[in-house]
């Protein structure tokens, strides 16, 4: 099986947040509270030694997706072509029913419920679709400063190294996150 996976470069991203709305954009989403990208402010030290660095969190494609397995009603699933985690929207008993399982088992706050009282569970699905067409991700293609990359982990390691770790995150050895980093180092 191909494991797709994400590379994110911490040192090139600015924190423009041009990735969060063109995903947005493209998937349709409200302005409001659901992200399927979503940026993370990293800041650390006072002045005149400030650090600051941001962190992208879009869906990282677990090998073992703790929230396939927190779902009650299967409506989370692997796919077993390219390691993708999908969301059945049908399947889904809505946040008022199951109380948030997925959410509340992934580490990284992936999965996403809009503002309703009973909203379904949405998250980042790669562009699955985009994909399927041969195309890169709308959030690679959006990004001015080349600080994302999508494609089989196994060759993004390759070509970028295989670090787990980076400032405001942290790799799961459970879970397996299908992601590399080039992290921003501290001077």
């Amino acid at each position: 099986m191909k494991q797709m996976g994400v590379y994110f470069d911490q040192t090139r991203c600015t924190g423009c947040y041009t990735c969060a709305v063109a995903c947005k954009d493209w998937h349709d989403i409200d302005a409001g509270p659901v992200n399927w990208m979503q940026i993370h402010i990293i800041e650390n030290g006072r002045f005149p030694n400030p650090f600051v660095t941001y962190m992208a969190v879009p869906c990282f494609q677990c090998a073992n997706p703790p929230c396939v397995l927190a779902c009650p009603a299967e409506a989370i699933t692997k796919r077993e072509a390219d390691g993708i985690v999908v969301v059945d929207s049908e399947k889904c008993l809505g946040k008022g029913e199951c109380r948030s399982l997925c959410f509340n088992a992934c580490p990284w706050d992936v999965p996403q419920f809009g503002p309703d009282d009973n909203a379904r569970m949405q998250k980042c699905d790669l562009c699955l679709e985009r994909l399927e067409r041969g195309q890169q991700t709308i959030c690679v293609e959006a990004c001015p400063m080349y600080a994302l990359d999508v494609g089989p982990i196994d060759q993004l390691r390759a070509k970028y190294g295989d670090v787990v770790e980076a400032k405001g995150f942290s790799y799961s050895e459970r879970f397996k996150p299908s992601v590399t980093f080039k992290p921003k180092q501290r001077h």
